[in-house]
């Protein structure tokens, strides 16, 4: 199986869990992505993810200088992205039993 679809529908949840302890800048969400499993997620879709997220109002962003290049730009969950994350969370809970329900059938 692809694994490259499946995360499509479940990168938006992955990033906002990745973010629920801990604020971090692009590079080190896909960092902690890559290093929960998720290998094969492409840094063009972690950057256009975190824009998503910012603009549907579930992050917040701050700037941090850096002293080993340029200022690295932060995201954070607010709590409108606390609350998609338990829905979201939720959601992927209930397709997941669906799914393992489905494939333990005989």
């Amino acid at each position: 199986m692809d694994t490259t679809q499946l995360l499509k529908g479940v990168l938006d949840l992955a990033v906002l869990a990745v973010l629920r302890e801990e604020d971090g800048y692009g590079y080190d969400i896909l960092r902690r992505l890559r290093s929960a499993g998720l290998d094969e997620i492409g840094d063009a879709s972690v950057y256009g993810t975190l824009r998503r997220l910012f603009a549907a109002g579930y992050l917040t962003t701050y700037v941090v200088p850096s002293e080993e290049g340029p200022h690295r730009k932060y995201y954070s969950l607010n709590p409108s992205g606390r609350s998609q994350l338990k829905t979201g969370g939720e959601t992927w809970r209930g397709f997941a039993a669906t799914m393992d329900a489905l494939l333990e059938s005989r």
